[in-house]
C-alpha cells in the first residue's frame, strides 16, 4: 500500500497569522501577549501526518486491532533570552527572574566599539522559560487534525543563567570537557561553509564574537543544549519529557539539525518564521535578543487499552 504524506497547511489561519505577527513590529515590547500571538506561525508549527498506530482494543465480547493516524509537528516549549546586561531579559515579564544575584551582579561585554578590538570575549545571559503559548500551538495543530501535548510547563523557569554563575560565568567544569578542547568539534554553522558562529562547548557566557546577534545566537543555542539533556553540571530544570503509548516528545537538540528543533525570532522583531542557526542576523540596540524554541512531537489518539506498534509513512517501525 502506498500512502502519500504531505503537509497539511492550515491555509485559511496563515493570513491572520502573518497579520497578527506582522503588527507585532520591532517598536513594541516583548510581553507575554506577543509572544503567545507570534505561535500562529504555520511555517514553524510544520504539521504532517507521518504514519498510523495500531491499538488492541478488548472488550467482554472479545479483541480487535484498531488504528489511529500519527502525526508530526512542532511546539514552542521555551523563550530562550539571551541579554547583555544583567536583569535586563527582553521579555518585559520575566525580567525580575533574572535580577542580579551574588556571584551574578555584572554583565556587559569585554568588547569595545573599536571595530580595530573585536576579539575580546562578548558576554551574554541566558533565560530559558516555558514558553506561554504552547496551548495555542496545539490549538492550531488541531485545526489540522489530532494534535500532540507539549511537555513545556508555561512560565517555568528552566533555567537561569545567574543561577549557575560557576559554569556560566567561570567555565567549570565546561573548560575541561573534550568537546572544549578540540577544535572543530560542536560548532553552530561550519568552517568549510564560511559560516561559523561559534562552538556549543564550552556552554558558558563568553564567546569570541564580533558580531553581537551571532554571539547571542550562540549562547542561546548552548542554553538550550543544557536544557534538553538530563544529568548536566548546570544548575537547571531539565526539559525532557518522557515518551509513553502513542506519544514520542523530542530528543535533546543538535546545532545545525532542523529535524531536532528551531528558532523563531522573538526579539528585537517578531519573525513569522522559523529556521536553526545559522540565520540571518538582526541587530539589537540594547543586546538583547529572543527566541522561541519549538522542537517536534509524534503522537497518535489512543483507540485501545493496548498499544501495539507504528508504523511510519517514510519506513520504519516503533
Amino acid at each position: 500500500m502506498t500512502a502519500v504524506c504531505s503537509s497539511i497547511s492550515p491555509a485559511k489561519l496563515r493570513p491572520l497569522a502573518l497579520s497578527i505577527l506582522l503588527a507585532c513590529g520591532p517598536s513594541m515590547a516583548l510581553d507575554t501577549g506577543s509572544i503567545t500571538s507570534s505561535v500562529l506561525s504555520p511555517d514553524c508549527l510544520e504539521y504532517r501526518v507521518v504514519g498510523i498506530c495500531f491499538w488492541l482494543l478488548c472488550t467482554p465480547f472479545g479483541c480487535t486491532v484498531k488504528t489511529s493516524t500519527k502525526v508530526r509537528h512542532f511546539i514552542p516549549e521555551l523563550v530562550v533570552s539571551s541579554y547583555t546586561a544583567t536583569g535586563n531579559n527582553p521579555w518585559i515579564e520575566m525580567a525580575t527572574l533574572s535580577s542580579p544575584v551574588s556571584g551574578a551582579e555584572g554583565g556587559g561585554n569585554l568588547i569595545t566599539p573599536n571595530p580595530h578590538r573585536n576579539n575580546l570575549p562578548r558576554f551574554k545571559n541566558v533565560d530559558g522559560i516555558g514558553h506561554p503559548g504552547g496551548w495555542a500551538a496545539t490549538q492550531l495543530a488541531s485545526q489540522s487534525g489530532y494534535a500532540c501535548a507539549s511537555g513545556a510547563t508555561a512560565f517555568m523557569p528552566y533555567y537561569l543563567s545567574t543561577l549557575d554563575s560557576l559554569a556560566w560565568r567561570h567555565g567549570i567544569p565546561e573548560n575541561f570537557y573534550p568537546e572544549s578542547l578540540v577544535p572543530g568539534v560542536r560548532e553552530v554553522g561550519s568552517q568549510v561553509l564560511g559560516n561559523m558562529w561559534g562552538n556549543v562547548y564550552p556552554r558558558q557566557g563568553f564567546l569570541v564574537q564580533p558580531d553581537d546577534f551571532k554571539a547571542a545566537a550562540v549562547m542561546a543555542q548552548r542554553a538550550g543544549d543544557v536544557v534538553t539533556r538530563n544529568w548536566q553540571p548546570h544548575v537547571y530544570l531539565p526539559l525532557t519529557p518522557a515518551r509513553h503509548d502513542g506519544y514520542w516528545p523530542p530528543g535533546p537538540i543538535v546545532e545545525n539539525d532542523a529535524s531536532t528543533h528551531k528558532w523563531q525570532l522573538l526579539s528585537p522583531q517578531i519573525q513569522p518564521t522559523c529556521a536553526i542557526f545559522p540565520s540571518n542576523p538582526v541587530q539589537s540596540a540594547d543586546g538583547g535578543y529572543a527566541w522561541s524554541l519549538w522542537r517536534p512531537y509524534s503522537c497518535c489518539k489512543r483507540e485501545g487499552q493496548t498499544f501495539l506498534f507504528s508504523i511510519d509513512f517514510e519506513g520504519g517501525a516503533s
